[in-house]
């Protein structure tokens, strides 16, 4: 069985009220800001553990839902998916949802109508949705244009 690793670097300067910290992808694809009040308060352009985990969810959807198009002979032009994130501060922070917004367009060899329940059942497919299923809420809302 293939197997492969990834892995992100974070360094991290100071408390965690005034620190700050920076996070590089290893492969050199990113180099982010990372603050705590950016992370419950106004980003002011850093990002946060959510915000990644968001965009790990958005990009590991998107393949998921091509992937599955594929296998069935359908494919769209174009997929616009967005992961929220959803937290809970309360003696400490809890990631609690992912909610997942997909919009499909040019739709061939899959109905508009029966987009939205395909890419519900795609969403089975997604790693990343299943690595967080089971610690939080996820759900899909597909439309095709």
């Amino acid at each position: 069985m293939a197997s492969f690793e990834r892995h992100s670097d974070v360094t991290w300067e100071g408390p965690l009220r005034e620190g700050k910290g920076e996070a590089t992808a290893g492969t050199g694809a990113f180099k982010l800001p990372v603050t705590f009040p950016s992370r419950i308060e106004d980003p002011a352009g850093r990002t946060s553990p959510e915000e990644l985990i968001a965009a790990a969810h958005a990009a590991c959807y998107a393949m998921a839902l091509t992937a599955a198009m594929g296998r069935r002979n359908a494919s769209a032009s174009r997929l616009k998916v967005t992961s929220t994130v959803r937290a809970e501060l309360s003696q400490g922070i809890t990631i609690t949802a992912s909610h997942l917004k997909v919009v499909a367009e040019g739709l061939q060899g899959i109905s508009a109508a029966d987009f939205p329940q395909f890419a519900r059942e795609a969403e089975q497919g997604c790693p990343v949705s299943n690595a967080l299923r089971g610690s939080l809420k996820i759900d899909v809302d597909a439309q095709a244009v």
